[in-house]
């Protein structure tokens, strides 16, 4: 009886071996005669969930041939994957507001391969009732408060249309710097995204800043392209950019993952100056849009009314916070 049941277990290891061989192939574009995973499931009549579950976990074990044999289930309370210290630091990062990409990204560097996946944070969510944020986390959340001016800038890149410019089919881009209190901006355009470019850019930015402002920069907060540097870099000098803050010492900080809305201010910007600058503007060369842009900025620190600086304009309403 034994040997029976050992043979039909080797028939069934056997079988999934060679279909995980042909689903790689396929994968691969490889297979001399299915070109879709599809067909490849309808063919050997596969279920597609309950075959990547035994595929998955083959290859999670390294390729250890028991694992595809189905395994023994256990009560509910005893499959907890997710330990209890963990689970209670999750529901915590929950109530000040993360989502699970966010805590993911949080855990993951903590807790290494203890940590939870993304769906198995989501699924802790819904057992505490917390997968869905109330009003006042969502409000809190998607604020930056800064106390005053000068405190924290955003920056980020904004790519331009095709034929902005008549007859250039080239395109170019902004960098633009926002003061997150006084709404103070400034911008600059560019003919590509390079660190160096960017670095030069956002140097000018201050520069002009500087001369009719006076601003001393405490801090600076950016997304995390290339061209602003790495998070996860262990030696920042590498980066032009970082290395120009380092130099000049502004702190850098860097928007959460999948957080849009942390940089929110420039992002409302940008589909400010779309409506009013860019949308149905053509220039002639490519001096005329950086004369048309320095006007616009002007306009717009000097003279347009801002709602959340109560109707005034961010010149305005920087003046009136100074000292008599």
């Amino acid at each position: 009886m034994k040997k029976i049941e050992d043979a039909v277990k080797k028939n069934y290891i056997w079988r999934y071996l060679a279909l995980f061989s042909e689903y790689e192939e396929v994968k691969r574009r490889e297979h001399k005669y299915y070109n879709k995973v599809k067909t490849f499931y309808e063919d050997n009549k596969l279920e597609r969930k309950t075959f990547l579950k035994y595929y998955n976990r083959y290859i999670e074990s390294w390729r250890e041939e028991e694992s595809i044999f189905p395994q023994k289930r256990w009560p509910r309370y005893k499959t907890r994957r997710i330990d209890l210290d963990i689970e209670e630091e999750i529901v915590k990062l929950r109530k000040l507001g993360n989502n699970r990409y966010e805590i993911y990204s949080i855990l993951k560097p903590k807790y290494k391969w203890r940590s939870p996946s993304c769906s198995g944070i989501y699924n802790v969510f819904k057992r505490y009732k917390i997968n869905r944020m109330n009003h006042e986390i969502k409000e809190q959340k998607q604020q930056i408060i800064t106390k005053k001016m000068w405190e924290l800038w955003h920056i980020d890149c904004h790519y331009l249309k095709r034929w902005i410019i008549k007859g250039d089919s080239k395109r170019y881009y902004l960098v633009w710097l926002i003061d997150d209190y006084t709404r103070i901006v400034e911008c600059q355009v560019t003919e590509d995204l390079k660190a160096l470019t960017v670095m030069f850019a956002w140097l000018r930015c201050i520069n002009l800043l500087n001369w009719y402002y006076w601003i001393e920069f405490e801090s600076i907060l950016s997304d995390n392209w290339v061209e602003f540097g790495s998070k996860q870099a262990k030696d920042k000098k590498q980066y032009p950019f970082e290395r120009m803050l380092m130099e000049l010492w502004i702190k850098h900080k860097y928007t959460r993952p999948y957080r849009p809305e942390t940089n929110g201010k420039i992002e409302r910007f940008w589909r400010i100056i779309e409506e009013e600058f860019l949308e149905w503007s053509e220039f002639e060369n490519i001096e005329e849009l950086k004369d048309e842009l320095m006007k616009y900025v002007y306009y717009y620190n000097n003279i347009r009314a801002h709602w959340s600086l109560e109707w005034q304009s961010p010149f305005n309403f920087t003046k009136n916070l100074l000292p008599n």
